[in-house]
């Protein structure tokens, strides 16, 4: 039987129109869901230091396992380039000793963080006597669905230690020598700590029909958050009967506005688009004020030339570029494009109005950001870009769980419900309410 994630063009598929895996994967997926239930059960009563000496235990055996990783990890870099993947995705793909020593580290991070299990968010005594807390609890089973991203399924079984869930993790054919190997690694490492291995387990042994039964498997699986490409996405946000967390694309803007310092302006641009360009936080379009484009854009478009960065521009732009830049004249569909490659839109626009009607027209609700040295300006950017994350004077790679001090994400939600922006540790909790009486009845 074939079964495929895409549904039909132009249409939201009901239950009729879902794709549906043979007896044997939804069966097999469903065994992998109920054993993550029972693990899950394991940690209701762990305390901080056992969750945390796991994770110390995580990052010691994935620092001690590397070359294994790496090695692994080869294969799939290997297959990556002879499918024609591109350098940007081949680098998010990438492992080597120092980053997994750095995914490892991650880990180290989460355990040096409060644990969310517990926390009183509210409580409040009534005038009857009742008293109220309302307490941060585990969701208890998180699926995680990805593509060539081997450092999720790390951060995902981290956070998931430590906010009290089971994961499964479902992380795609690109990155499968790699997370074949990672997977065992963290599961070796539960067993020694004491812990049930199946709190991370991988379901990349059923491929696509795998992810289909995931994606069905409401009841077992609490929260589902899909992390990659618009496609995948799309697909199960559009397809899951598991509550779902949109983890949404990055088509990120930076508007240099008419009061920016155009060296710092230039400094923030160049970290934001080629720090590490296949990355959901790397920028894909600059807008830029007329009233500072004379002095600003000879030098931003010579220094993204320089690096190698394809650029996309518009009319206004063209005239300021350096006869040694190549140009590209820029269509609609640049300015909806999320790249993840070396490659740039370039706008020149008129006012802070005209920048922020162009975001509101094509950004994906990620990071934006804004160079200014003027207040108001920047107030005004602030209170009208809707989006998860919106930064001054800072380039957009700082949107990231990590350096927001989270240890490690889930993945950027660009979503409004539950949760927004990098998804850490309390993000993968619900709350309860617990009622404390004195043998109170309702009159």
């Amino acid at each position: 039987m074939t079964t495929t994630f895409e549904p039909s063009a132009g249409t939201t598929p009901g239950p009729a129109q879902r794709p549906q895996p043979d007896a044997e994967v939804l069966a097999a997926v469903q065994d992998v869901a109920r054993r993550s239930q029972v693990a899950a059960r394991s940690l209701a009563t762990a305390t901080r230091a056992t969750k945390d000496a796991a994770l110390h235990a995580l990052a010691d055996s994935l620092v001690a396992a590397s070359g294994e990783i790496v090695a692994a990890n080869a294969e799939d870099l290997r297959r990556g380039r002879e499918h024609g993947m591109s350098d940007g995705l081949l680098d998010r793909l990438a492992l080597t000793d120092e980053r997994v020593a750095a995914i490892a580290e991650a880990l180290r991070e989460v355990a040096g963080l409060p644990d969310p299990v517990g926390e009183v968010v509210t409580g409040r005594t009534l005038p009857n006597g009742l008293r109220l807390r309302r307490l941060r609890v585990p969701l208890g089973v998180v699926g995680m669905i990805y593509e060539a991203r081997p450092n999720v399924t790390v951060d995902a079984a981290g956070l998931a230690l430590k906010s009290g869930n089971a994961v499964i993790l479902r992380g795609g054919s690109a990155a499968a020598s790699s997370n074949t190997v990672i997977v065992d690694v963290m599961r070796r490492g539960l067993t020694a700590q004491g812990l049930p291995a199946d709190l991370v387990q991988s379901i990349d042994a059923h491929g696509r029909p795998g992810g289909v039964a995931l994606m069905q498997a409401r009841g077992l699986v609490d929260l589902l958050v899909p992390r990659g490409g618009a496609d995948l996405i799309r697909t199960v946000v559009e397809q899951s009967t598991v509550p779902v967390i949109e983890t949404g694309t990055g088509n990120v803007h930076v508007y240099v506005d008419a009061a920016a310092d155009v060296a710092s302006a230039v400094e923030i641009v160049m970290n934001a688009k080629t720090q590490r360009v296949g990355v959901c936080n790397a920028a894909e379009t600059l807008l830029v004020h007329a009233d500072v484009a004379d002095r600003f854009l000879p030098a931003a478009l010579a220094a993204l030339g320089g690096a190698g960065v394809v650029l996309h521009v518009d009319d206004r732009t063209a005239g300021q570029a350096p006869e040694s830049v190549e140009v590209l004249a820029a269509t609609e569909e640049d300015w909806a494009t999320e790249y993840l490659a070396a490659e740039l839109a370039v706008r020149v626009v008129d006012s802070l109005d005209e920048a922020i009607e162009h975001i509101r027209t094509w950004s994906s609700g990620h990071s934006e950001a804004i160079v200014t040295n003027d207040l108001a300006a920047s107030e005004r950017f602030v209170a009208e870009v809707d989006a998860a994350a919106v930064l001054v004077n800072a380039s957009t790679r700082f949107t990231d769980g990590a350096q927001f001090g989270m240890g490690a994400e889930l993945g950027i939600s660009t979503q409004k419900l539950h949760a927004r922006g990098p998804m850490g540790l309390a993000e993968l909790t619900t709350t309860k309410w617990v009622v404390h009486g004195d043998g109170h009845v309702r009159p």
